[in-house]
């Protein structure tokens, strides 16, 4: 995703998901509005509380320009998306708050089933993007959840947070330069050789309890070393590899949720990837 307004965009296609996939009888609005706003009485609301920026991702190296193998282009803005996602309808004499609470029930069905938002629901510009849009649920941190209700003139409602990430901005063109060259002419003319830049194209499996082995996929990688970090900590340190492949095991000791894995092929590539550890 390159536009600026691809924040606005994201918040598009969680809509676009919870309308598709919902199933109320009758169906429920789904708005992406400040929780005080009036936008009907049955309906499920997302609210974009907070921007932050992706800490793994905020110092990476220049990359290739896609399509332009000669131009270099800073790194994106990687950001997380923080949503309070809360129901709304109209209580009952008898049963309360019953109705809202089936439509938050539904709500996060759909994003539980749906833990990468598919293509079909991503708004166009997003169908590039070079990470999935994962949806994650958020611990509820009591005082941040009050810090935010408390901003609003109506009181607390039930609310839920979710989290979406890798959400990537492209810096302007302006602030893209050539490729040095990598292989000077010494004495005969018009003497060059290519450079053929590593790359990681996936991993596999991309799930898998812990212990599993994991297969990296890519190209350009022989004789390049390789450096691998899962949640923060080192899992390969300086690997040379032999092939456009190689494996590596998830550590033993960790708990089920989903981690980062973080993969440096001779500082000439970096990628990040999202690994859930099963139970």
């Amino acid at each position: 995703m390159s536009a600026s307004t691809a924040i606005g965009m994201v918040s598009s296609s969680l809509r676009n998901l919870l309308v598709g996939e919902m199933d109320l009888d009758p169906a429920v609005a789904v708005t992406i509005l400040a929780p005080d706003e009036p936008g009907g009485n049955r309906r499920i609301n997302l609210f974009l509380y907070k921007v932050e920026e992706n800490p793994f991702l905020k110092n990476q190296d220049w990359m290739l320009k896609p399509g332009n193998s000669s131009q270099l282009i800073p790194p994106p803005l990687s950001l997380y998306l923080y949503y309070l996602m809360t129901p709304y309808a109209q209580n009952d004499e008898q049963t309360g708050n019953s109705t809202a609470h089936a439509i938050m029930g539904e709500a996060m069905r759909v994003f539980y089933e749906h833990p990468v938002i598919p293509e079909g629901y991503l708004e166009p510009k997003l169908k590039d993007a070079r990470e999935q849009l994962r949806i994650v649920n958020n611990t509820i941190d009591p005082e941040e959840l009050s810090r935010i209700w408390g901003t609003f003139s109506h009181p607390y409602r039930l609310s839920v947070l979710y989290q979406v990430s890798t959400i990537q901005l492209d810096m302007s063109s302006e602030g893209e330069k050539p490729l040095p060259k990598r292989v000077r002419t010494i004495g005969i003319p018009q003497v060059q050789t290519p450079f053929n830049p590593p790359l990681i194209i996936e991993i596999l499996p991309v799930s898998g309890s812990a212990g599993t082995l994991i297969t990296f996929i890519g190209q350009n990688l022989t004789d390049r070393s390789a450096q691998v970090t899962m949640g923060g900590q080192p899992v390969l340190q300086a690997l040379t590899l032999t092939g456009d492949t190689f494996t590596m095991s998830i550590p033993a000791e960790l708990q089920p949720g989903f981690y980062d894995i973080r993969v440096d092929i001779a500082g000439l590539f970096r990628r990040q990837f999202s690994f859930e550890v099963t139970p």
